[in-house]
């Protein structure tokens, strides 16, 4: 036989050091010679291995190189030819270093003697361009390594029949596990076969399918007994040995043997068959899965719920009587073919060795819930399932015969009026929430649940009159009777009125009225101890449906009606109108501001009450200055209030502010002057709100008090009170030079003069003119119109001009003009 391709071996990605206690312990693992993996012909292997073992390589072997973690292999040659592999890494990672050691031929463990064939090339020192190592035709030398020397490949072997040696394949450096590829021309002992899979492709039995037999029954672990399947595998053979493992891994090294008998320890598993020729040493590994269950081919019955029942003679202490045959047919109800045999018990240990069965027709002796425990066989595969339900009594809901009393106010006292039961539902059902009331005129119609009456709205024909009650359990079903008497009463109580003022802040008719204070007005002259509820309507007050709260906003504007139901223990007393009223308060302007000018004192100013759209006269004034008028004079700031109170004693509250005003008053007027950009500044003082004009008193003015690029010459100042108050003046000078003048007598510009010179500013200010050459030609009055253009009588020619000017503040001026002709 050509020896297999690929056989794949698993190392696992720790690096272990054992003691050897450890190895003792774990002995039998392919990490030693003593218990090297067989190669056969038709091997395949999938171990999980890792560690030294004993160490087996020393100073004595060659490539300088122990076991790191290893695996080694027994081969034994059945047929002559070349022993030649490739072993390739699963990690293409050039870090993954695998090393290999050949021993042989015909040695034995504990005497292996010097490698004949050894690699310890590190593929990274070495740089190789992959990390694969092994035994190939190319290569001559018959060892190399370690670290960078060689690459990684030796001479393959001429191997001869009967011989054997062993292989150790050791991993120094990395985690990864690798493939194994046989590439010489050499053959291995044929394997042993399996006569059971001899005429199919596999290597799986079929699965054993088998139910759950040992109690617990529902944990699906059982027994099995492989004795007559291992018998079968040999067929006779005496030098087979047949065992069972949980893993593949335990399979190849035939460690942890389950034996023929065993208990499953999963509903589903793998179990590895290992085939073994006693002679050769090689095996072969088949599986196949064990399946275990239980029966579970039926319905989960729900919960079985019963209304208490009176066959004891009472209906409400929690025993009734449960017929099993209904839950036998939800169990199966839909599985075609069903053939089970089903029994009923108090607990799941009767259930599974079928103990003490409860009869069909079961009759609870305590209370509820109790759980059944139902046992469920397979008649036919001998399966069995359990399952479990709850018996529940539910008890029979209340239902009380009362009476209910109504008032008769609708203007007919006939004894007729409209009922609204529902209203009475506490009082028939203790107050329990968890059921449905229904009312009939007969008995017969409440059991047969025929002809049900309006419950909130019912109108009686008869005074007194009895109906019939059904209360039901929603939940459960469960049902009860009872008997109402309804009588109508001629009682009656008083109607009142409440009356308010619009004072909520928004004024549209719409209040917050506490109810309970017309109280006391319905109430008067009648019984103690009586109730009293509000309704919006008569209907809702009759039928006591949509009661209000006792803080009530009205839905109708400025007027309504509501209705008081007056009740003693819950039957009506009388019915009451309650007439709310919301009155309009007085439109007026409720806040204002106006100005007083201290300057005009004593004159006064008139404050109104602000009355809108209304004459003052039809209103009551209550003024903080204790006056009572529809106006008043004032002559002060300050804050005025006034009440301004309607006919029908509603109000509200006017603040009248009145702010000071003032003229102004000037502290300082500054001047830049003398420049080409002249400024003038104010600066005043006063309880005003002020603009500034620059002279003209009719403006325009402004609000800033800074004029600038003013003009040379002499102006007053405007200052206005925004708030009519009146306005203060002040004359202002502005001094600046002319460029030029033209003395030819047409009233424009004849004169040169300082402009802003006045009596009243700079009059006492020196002039003096001079022409090009230095020569002072005149000194000018201040005051005067200016230079004409002359000296001593003679027109002076076109030509620049200098002055000196000493104003009468101290300042002094140097410059030049033009005389233009």
């Amino acid at each position: 036989m050509i020896i297999p391709q690929n056989l794949i071996f698993k190392i696992t990605s720790a690096t272990i050091f054992f003691s050897v206690f450890h190895l003792l312990a774990f002995s039998q693992q392919p990490n030693d010679a003593q218990f090297a993996v067989t190669v056969c012909g038709n091997s395949d292997f999938s171990l999980d291995v890792s560690g030294i073992g004993i160490q087996e390589l020393n100073s004595t072997n060659t490539c300088s190189s122990s076991e790191n973690n290893s695996i080694w292999l027994e081969v034994n040659i059945a047929v002559a030819g070349t022993l030649a592999f490739t072993l390739t890494p699963t990690s293409s990672s050039i870090n993954e270093d695998y090393d290999f050691f050949i021993f042989g031929p015909n040695v034995s463990p504990g005497n292996i003697g010097q490698a004949v064939r050894c690699s310890t090339t590190n593929p990274a020192a070495a740089n190789q361009g992959n990390n694969l190592t092994g035994l190939n035709a190319t290569s001559t030398d018959v060892s190399e390594g370690p670290g960078a020397n060689g690459d990684s490949f030796v001479s393959l072997l001429n191997v001869l029949a009967g011989e054997n040696y062993y292989i150790v394949i050791d991993r120094p450096v990395g985690n990864s596990p690798f493939r194994l590829e046989w590439t010489g021309t050499a053959e291995f002992p044929e394997a042993p076969s399996n006569p059971l899979l001899e005429n199919i492709e596999s290597t799986r039995l079929p699965s054993i399918d088998i139910c759950d037999g040992l109690a617990p029954f529902n944990d699906n672990i059982t027994e099995f007994n492989l004795t007559s399947l291992t018998q079968e595998i040999k067929n006779g053979a005496t030098d087979v040995d047949v065992t069972y493992h949980t893993t593949e891994s335990d399979a190849n090294i035939n460690v942890d043997a389950l034996g023929n008998i065993f208990n499953n320890t999963t509903s589903n598993q793998n179990i590895y068959i290992r085939i073994e020729n006693t002679t050769t040493g090689c095996y072969i590994i088949n599986d196949f899965d064990i399946n275990v269950s239980t029966l579970i081919d039926f319905n989960t019955p729900i919960d079985y719920n019963v209304c208490d029942d009176d066959l004891d003679g009472d209906d409400q202490n929690g025993i009734s009587t449960f017929d099993f045959n209904l839950k036998t047919q939800e169990i199966i109800n839909g599985i075609s073919d069903a053939n089970y045999a089903i029994s009923y018990h108090t607990s799941q240990a009767d259930s599974e060795t079928f103990t003490n069965p409860l009869a069909l027709n079961y009759r609870n002796t305590s209370a509820t819930p109790t759980e059944i425990f139902v046992r469920i066989k397979d008649i036919d595969t001998g399966c069995i399932g359990f399952t479990s339900f709850n018996l529940i009594v539910e008890s029979k809901p209340v239902a009380n015969d009362i009476t209910i009393l109504q008032c008769d106010e609708d203007g007919i006292p006939e004894g007729f009026t409209t009922f609204n039961i529902n209203e009475s539902l506490e009082a028939i059902t203790n107050g329990d929430s968890n059921t449905s009331v229904e009312y009939f005129l007969s008995l017969t119609d409440a059991e047969n649940q025929n002809n049900a009456i309006d419950g909130n709205a019912f109108d009686n024909f008869l005074n007194p009159q009895i109906i019939y009650t059904r209360v039901t359990n929603p939940t459960s079903g469960c049902i009860n009777f009872s008997e109402i008497s309804l009588e109508v009463s001629t009682t009656f109580s008083n109607n009142t009125s409440i009356e308010l003022c619009d004072i909520d802040g928004i004024e549209d008719g719409f209040m917050e009225f506490n109810l309970t204070d017309a109280n006391s007005s319905i109430l008067v002259g009648s019984p103690a101890n009586l109730d009293l509820i509000y309704y919006e309507t008569y209907t809702d007050a009759l039928v006591e449906t949509n009661p209000l709260p006792t803080i009530f906003t009205n839905t109708l504007a400025y007027n309504q009606t509501i209705y008081g139901r007056v009740e003693n223990a819950n039957n009506c007393y009388g019915i009451s109108e309650i007439t709310l009223k919301v009155f309009e308060l007085p439109n007026i302007e409720t806040e204002f501001e106006t100005l007083y000018c201290l300057n005009l004192f004593p004159e006064t100013i008139t404050l109104d009450g602000g009355i809108i759209g209304d004459s003052p006269s039809n209103y009551y004034y209550e003024w903080s200055t204790g006056e009572n008028t529809s106006e008043i004079e004032i002559d002060a700031p300050g804050t005025y209030n006034v009440k301004v109170i309607n006919t029908n004693g509603c109000f509200k509250d006017r603040t009248i502010t009145v702010l000071p005003s003032n003229i102004a008053t000037v502290t300082d007027i500054k001047v830049v002057d003398a420049l080409q950009n002249n400024t003038i500044s104010v600066f005043v003082e006063g309880e005003g709100h002020y603009e500034y004009a620059l002279g003209h008193i009719n403006g325009p003015f402004q609000d800033s008090n800074i004029f600038t690029n003013v003009p040379a010459g002499l102006y007053t100042v405007y200052i206005r009170d925004k708030n009519n108050c009146g306005i203060v003046e002040s004359l202002v000078s502005v001094i600046g030079f002319p460029k030029f003048f033209t003395p030819n007598n047409d009233t424009v510009n004849d004169y040169w003069q300082v402009k802003g010179i006045s009596a009243q500013f700079q009059s006492n200010t020196s002039i003096f003119i001079f022409d090009r050459y230095g020569k002072l030609l005149t000194e000018l009055d201040p005051l005067s119109s200016g230079w004409d253009g002359t000296y001593k009588g003679e027109k002076m020619p076109s030509s620049d001009y200098w002055f000196k000017v000493k104003l009468e503040d101290g300042r002094t001026f140097t410059s030049h003009f033009t005389l233009k002709r």
